[in-house]
């Protein structure tokens, strides 16, 4: 096939993929068409779970219920922690929802206590892996994992960057790590990558994403306001903003669905988290995906 039709058909896809606005302020998700029969869907959700404060025991009946609800392909979860007196909290979560989980960290094995993030996924991971981020000191870390979706093979990426406010020149430094990370392990299969990157989607330092991803929220959202959008908790953040973010690989994966979860207490007045969590329904339309 020539340029030309290639190029028209790859437009009239995306056409059929766009949603319809979503009203201004609403923090669901906007009506959107359906994916192409040929084209299997996934559903990403991540979130911040806030370590152990705030007394974890009652938070995480919350979140258990929400995502058993909802029962979302894969989870991508950051401030993930164990120590003496706490198990593991992703893999106590993937027991709970009977997932598979890929938890990583620059805490040695042998150490009681470990931080980090993780990744939960429905499915078995035919293939996993981990990167450090600089600098050392920071004890960043990115990982990745490969599903099988419809027989079809996905990327997962996932991490956590620096959090000072003023650290936007480490987090691109991390970032940089990342993108050679995903560069060197992809394989040429269509890829996501989400986390908690404290840096809003326009920061300076996240501009080596905007040249081939995809902002899953701001493509279905794009007349949402600040406040509706912030993926902070306002119970815990005076300043609303939007810094955990899904990025869909342009091209080869579009977005269907995005909300955020989480943007209320439970009845006895307990927030799951001081982040809202956030979901994404997505298709893979990639004729170049082996």
């Amino acid at each position: 096939m020539s340029l030309l039709p290639r190029l028209a058909s790859r437009l009239l896809l995306c056409a059929a993929l766009l949603p319809a606005p979503a009203p201004a302020g609403a923090a669901g998700p906007p009506a959107a068409d359906e994916a192409p029969d040929s084209a299997p869907e996934f559903t990403l959700v991540t979130l911040n779970l806030y370590h152990d404060r705030d007394d974890w025991p009652k938070r995480r009946v919350q979140i258990v219920d929400t995502l058993r609800a909802l029962e979302p392909d894969a989870i991508v979860l950051q401030e993930v922690l164990q120590h003496e007196g706490l198990p593991n909290q992703a893999t106590w979560l993937a027991r709970e929802l009977g997932y598979h989980w890929h938890f990583v960290t620059t805490d040695p094995p042998s150490h009681a206590r470990r931080y980090g993030n993780a990744l939960l996924s429905r499915q078995p991971l035919i293939e996993q892996g981990e990167t450090l981020l600089h600098p050392l000191d920071d004890h960043r870390t990115a990982g990745m994992a490969r599903v099988l979706v419809d027989g079809r093979p996905l990327n997962l990426y996932f991490t956590h960057l620096h959090s000072a406010p003023d650290g936007g020149a480490i987090r691109a430094g991390q970032l940089a790590d990342l993108m050679a990370y995903v560069e060197a392990t992809s394989d040429g299969i269509a890829s996501a990558i989400a986390g908690d990157f404290n840096a809003e989607p326009g920061a300076p330092e996240l501009a080596a994403l905007r040249e081939g991803w995809d902002d899953a929220w701001a493509a279905l959202h794009a007349d949402v306001d600040e406040e509706a959008a912030s993926t902070l908790n306002p119970a815990y953040f005076a300043s609303p903003a939007r810094i955990d973010h899904v990025f869909l690989q342009r091209g080869r994966l579009h977005p269907l669905e995005a909300e955020l979860l989480f943007t209320t207490p439970d009845a006895a007045g307990t927030w799951a988290s001081d982040h809202r969590g956030l979901r994404v329904r997505f298709c893979i339309d990639d004729p170049a995906t082996p």
